[in-house]
């Protein structure tokens, strides 16, 4: 029977399936987190799934319409119902003719994906670009007759001194609100000089929305821009992963596909109008008390999401279509936002290096200077600011996705189940976790595997189970396994050596020589982006390095430190500082001093293009070891011959 390949994303699992089979019950054996609760029989809808069709060269796939089954009645009927919007199938009713690249979106998804981009303290004053004024006007008499707009105008002059003009919007609005609450009005000026929206009094406080826009998830921090108090915060993932795991990947399914960047800017629009809403129904407030969005994110995000395509952020020499900070009225965008809202982004630094890394620098702007300082996001795409000697540098490396758990054989994201710690006893070899929910230790060698499922390997646990088989003796230091020292731990499929971690029936987790190869690749790159910066700068030695991001949150600064990710940095000087990117944005939205502040400091700031410096590569090459694992017996630079151990009887 013909057999096709199945990705299901956002999770970037990959199955196998054999000519007409149902997604659904691909998944189900797959382990894919999906809903039913009729057991695929059609009832209950929620197996909801999206099937992306197009050029997707990530996974090598062409997806056209004839690769799955058409509507089928029962369809048909929850599509005229409501059951079921347009352009989703039910997994249970959709059957496989060809390869499938399918999105499982989060209302249909059992498990809560753990996206961790919690709001850190920041010290900042309340001075936002939006502010709030209440007056009260004369009442107007024939000999003293002024319209109510310069009425408004004046009063803000003489009791506020602000000079400031109107819009539209006000003066169709202010003799209403006058006349229904006694000449008493409340003015919402934008940076001291324009009058954007009037209100009648009491109409509550004004807020705003700072919104890290990650490759991999999207953060929104609402902020009361009355009070400066945080109020509310979001995270959920990016649906622009379904069209790539990486930033490269989408730029190619942009070119492959006509009309791909409309596509991905209406994915992120729409992820992020539905978490405004939501923040806005949380609060209890109406939608035009939302009026000053800020947005951070890389460049080809910061693109999509203005919508300008990015494929020139593809190709050298990586020109973008606009660099400064930039203000875009929110009629523009389709977030759901009032006519006076307006929408903000942060300046680039570079090609490859976006709003967001201005952002996380805003946050640690003072802590870096006059130091030795490294700040790193680790992300599909690792971004780099040093400071040294007064100067700054930037710079960006090609890590890949296998650091946050794609292309790894038992990689996932961070969900529920997933394994994030690992521990390998270097005597017996054998291994146990802990998973994202559970706060146990988990070791299949004492059965206590028992009413917890192991979904896969997540971006921490990976740092840590590469680390703990070089210490352990699994591996040497070219990232070769020693199969020899577990004989009951290591098989061989192929050529491929795999060293099982979780013995978990039904779906064993496993590392693959390959998965060690990708993780070489991703740390490499850092390295040797990190270590580019330091020669440029000068810098022998490192006061700080500090790590931003989510993912950076939850890794261990021994591992960060034993893998060799980052030159010249010890445990003791590794530290996390959390989502600062997202926290810059909110800087930038509760005080404009700060938003100043980055726009001046980003023009002081040198970029370092990596792909043009001839010493990337040779960094890159010297740093594929692991530091902690022992040499290769009689290594020569030549890949030992390995024997298949024998199996304990």
């Amino acid at each position: 029977m013909t057999s096709h390949t199945i990705i299901f994303t956002p999770a970037g699992l990959k199955a196998t399936a054999q000519d007409g089979e149902t997604v659904y019950e691909v998944g189900l054996r797959r382990g894919v987190d999906i809903q039913s609760i009729c057991g695929g029989k059609g009832l209950c809808k929620r197996c909801q799934i999206e099937v992306d069709t197009g050029k997707h060269a990530k996974f090598k796939m062409d997806v056209d319409e004839s690769h799955y089954s058409k509507l089928s009645p029962t369809e048909k009927k929850a599509i005229h119902d409501g059951e079921l919007p347009i352009g989703r199938r039910l997994s249970c009713r959709t059957k496989i003719y060809g390869d499938l690249v399918v999105n499982i979106p989060a209302d249909s998804q059992e498990r809560e994906t753990s996206i961790q981009k919690k709001s850190t303290t920041f010290d900042t004053e309340l001075n936002p670009a939006v502010r709030l004024y209440m007056v009260k006007l004369p009442v107007p008499t024939l000999e003293d007759n002024p319209c109510d707009d310069e009425a408004l105008i004046e009063a803000l002059q003489s009791e506020h001194g602000l000079t400031v003009g109107s819009t539209h919007a006000v003066l169709i609005k202010l003799q209403e609100i006058l006349r229904q609450h006694e000449r008493s009005v409340i003015a919402v000026v934008r940076d001291g000089s324009t009058i954007i929206d009037v209100w009648p009094p009491s109409s509550g406080d004004l807020f705003g929305a700072a919104i890290d826009i990650g490759s991999t998830s999207v953060a929104l921090y609402m902020f009361n821009l009355t009070t400066g108090k945080l109020v509310y915060e979001k995270a959920a993932m990016n649906p622009q992963i379904r069209f790539g795991e990486d930033l490269m990947s989408r730029v190619s399914y942009i070119m492959m596909n006509k009309g791909g960047d409309e596509k991905l800017t209406e994915a992120i629009h729409t992820q992020i109008r539905e978490m405004l809403a939501g923040a806005v129904k949380a609060l209890d407030i109406r939608v035009d008390q939302l009026l000053d969005v800020i947005c951070v994110g890389n460049p080809i995000m910061h693109h999509l999401f203005i919508g300008a395509n990015p494929v020139n952020l593809g190709v050298a020499p990586f020109t973008l279509a606009v660099k400064d900070w930039i203000d875009i009225p929110a009629t523009r965008l389709n977030l759901g936002l009032a006519e006076a809202a307006q929408v903000s982004l942060f300046p680039l630094i570079g090609g490859h290096v976006g709003a967001d890394t201005s952002a996380a620098y805003l946050t640690q702007i003072e802590r870096m200077k006059g130091r030795s300082v490294l700040l790193v996001d680790i992300g599909t795409n690792a971004e780099i600011v040093l400071s040294h000697n007064g100067k700054v540098a930037a710079a960006s490396s090609p890590t890949g996705p296998a650091l946050e758990g794609a292309e790894i054989s038992s990689g996932v994201r961070a969900t529920l189940g997933a394994i994030e710690r690992v521990r390998i006893d270097p005597v017996t070899k054998d291994a146990k976790v802990k998973i994202i929910g559970h706060d146990e230790w988990i070791a299949d060698t004492d059965c206590s595997l028992e009413g917890r499922n192991v979904v896969g390997i997540c971006g921490s646990g990976i740092f840590e189970v590469m680390v703990e088989m070089a210490n352990a003796g699994l591996l040497d230091q070219s990232g070769l396994f020693k199969p020899e020292a577990a004989p009951h731990r290591f098989t061989q499929d192929g050529n491929v050596w795999t060293y099982l971690l979780v013995d978990q029936p039904g779906n064993p987790i496993i590392v693959k020589q390959t998965d060690v190869r990708s993780v070489q690749l991703a740390k490499a790159a850092l390295y040797a982006g990190a270590q580019l910066l330091a020669e440029t700068l000068g810098c022998e030695q490192f006061d700080e390095v500090l790590l931003a991001g989510a993912f950076g949150t939850h890794l261990d600064s021994k591992y960060v430190a034993e893998i060799g990710i980052v030159p010249m940095a010890s445990a003791e000087i590794i530290s996390s500082v959390g989502n600062a990117a997202g926290m810059g944005a909110a800087m930038a939205l509760v005080n404009t001093k700060d938003r100043e502040a980055i726009i001046a400091a980003i023009k002081e700031v040198e970029k370092i293009e990596t792909a043009l410096e001839p010493k990337f590569q040779d960094y890159f090459v010297g740093s594929m070891k692991f530091p902690t694992a022992a040499a290769a017996s009689g290594d020569t630079g030549r890949r030992r011959r390995r024997t298949r151990p024998t199996k304990p009887q």
